[in-house]
């Protein structure tokens, strides 16, 4: 039996007490989903137009529609509102937010893309940075550090005062909670058992799923954005009470005891010659889903959809994706599932851009929905099978990559907008494409159902080498020359 199984069973083996363990894991979440799906409430763009109070700042820009000079008019069309801008209802249930307070329209309309892509740089960088961090000082480290960032930051948030510093503060918030997220999903993974580590990882999603549908209510109370931000900085702060919820240490399995920071655990994987490959092939998946998701949203509500609509449909799917997971993935497995996910993907995003002015619309509706739900599956069991297949040493760098190529492909989305949605079509053209290419790396994957954690990059070589050349020796196993003959080769030398 493989070292972590036997930690597991000195340990007392998956029992009643690290079965409550796992579970009170998932009140985290709850919290992490408020703080993180925040951002499409602080962006939310309402219904506007040029005010009549002259009492309010002026704006930069007035559409044509309204009545000004013909002289003052702008090369694009538009003119100066002198009158400031009103909004006739709040979008996301703040009558207060970043876009209202500043004036984020017209010809300023490009600070809120800048935004969204500043935060999903932001939780970026902290997969990619923290997921390093929790290798080298451990989960438990990083998920309080993170709290503890998150918790300061989403104080700033609340008190700032100009744009910049916002920028600056949602960059650093997103990738505390993001550092936040990882450390936990990876400790939890590592304190489950093999049978039991699909349920609690999807059990977990479910529970932020939760957090996402609970924030329009909080939003509904508050009514300001900052008062918004103050919640959820107090709502992580709360968090530390978890900060020893059985957080595994960096480089090795969930064990009483934890290594101190000078573990050999890193030093074993240099002198290794075995180096993992196989377990990047989660990135493809994990890059096209994040990225192609706004596809299908754009294709099923094609105008300028109500806030709530796209919002909710979305984490209902992200549920209805997590309940499927649960039910097949350890039925059917790992890649078997993925590779299922991919191919519905692929059809959906392939006849939607093929057909969709051909196909009626409830079949643009069916596939747009089947897109979406495919997209979320992707996501989820992406990571979920990275994690399982990343040796211990370097599972934290490894799930950050994967995760953050989900981040880069969010974030092609208000790149685009920023541009004035000109480049959406040849954007749904490339997902569409690279995610054909994308069944291929996910046919090279192993199967993780059932499986030990690998602890060593030789364990994961051997965990991950490839079904299709499997039965293909790495060298030739019939010499030249018999080892037996130690003269073989002077002989032969002499008769040439």
């Amino acid at each position: 039996m493989e070292h972590e199984a036997r930690v597991l069973r000195l340990a007392g083996g998956f029992g009643r007490a690290r079965c409550l363990l796992a579970a009170a894991s998932w009140l985290p979440c709850v919290a992490l989903g408020l703080a993180l799906g925040s951002e499409l409430l602080l962006t939310a763009l309402p219904a506007h137009h040029c005010g009549s109070d002259p009492a309010r700042a002026p704006s930069t820009c007035l559409p044509l529609s309204y009545p000004e000079s013909v002289t003052r008019a702008g090369s694009d069309g538009a003119r100066p509102c002198l009158r400031g801008w009103y909004y006739a209802q709040p979008a996301a249930d703040l009558l207060r937010s970043p876009v209202t307070q500043r004036n984020l329209v017209c010809e300023d309309g490009w600070k809120v893309p800048l935004e969204q892509v500043d935060h999903l740089l932001g939780r970026l960088l902290g997969c990619v940075l923290l997921g390093l961090g929790c290798d080298w000082f451990g989960r438990r480290a990083v998920f309080v550090g993170s709290l503890v960032l998150a918790t300061g930051l989403g104080v700033g948030e609340a008190l700032v005062a100009s744009f910049p510093a916002l920028l600056t503060l949602r960059l650093l918030r997103g990738g505390a909670l993001a550092g936040a997220s990882l450390a936990l999903y990876v400790a939890r993974l590592e304190l489950c058992d093999p049978p039991n580590r699909l349920a609690f990882s999807m059990g977990a999603g479910l529970f932020s799923v939760v957090g996402t549908l609970l924030l329009p209510g909080l939003a509904l109370l508050a009514q300001d954005w900052q008062l918004l931000q103050g919640l959820s900085a107090l709502a992580t702060g709360l968090l530390l009470l978890f900060w020893g919820a059985g957080c595994a240490v960096r480089g090795t399995p969930p064990a009483p005891a934890p290594l101190s920071p000078g573990a050999p655990a890193h030093t074993r994987h240099l002198e290794e010659r075995t180096h993992p490959g196989l377990q990047f092939l989660c990135i493809p998946p994990r890059l096209i889903s994040g990225g192609i998701r706004a596809s299908f949203l754009h294709s099923l509500v094609p105008s300028e959809p109500s806030f709530y609509w796209p919002y909710f449909l979305a984490a209902g799917l992200e549920a209805a994706a997590t309940v499927f997971l649960l039910l097949t993935a350890d039925l059917w497995g790992r890649r078997s599932v993925l590779l299922l996910s991919t191919l519905v993907l692929v059809l959906a995003s392939q006849l939607l851009l093929a057909g969709a002015q051909y196909l009626p619309s409830w079949m643009v509706l069916f596939l747009s929905v089947l897109g979406l739900l495919a997209s979320q599956t992707v996501s989820a069991l992406s990571s979920l099978f990275s994690a399982e297949i990343f040796p211990t040493v370097i599972r934290g760098a490894g799930l950050g990559l994967v995760l953050g190529a989900g981040f880069l492909g969010q974030a092609a989305v208000p790149l685009t907008t920023m541009h004035g949605r000109h480049g959406f079509f040849l954007q749904h053209v490339l997902f569409a494409s690279f995610a054909l290419l994308t069944l291929l790396c996910v046919l090279l994957l192993p199967e993780s159902r059932g499986r030990t954690l690998p602890q060593s990059l030789q364990e994961a070589d051997r965990l991950c080498r490839s079904p299709l050349l499997r039965g293909c020796p790495r060298q030739d196993l019939l010499p030249l020359l018999p080892a037996s003959l130690p003269g073989a080769g002077t002989q032969l030398a002499q008769e040439g």
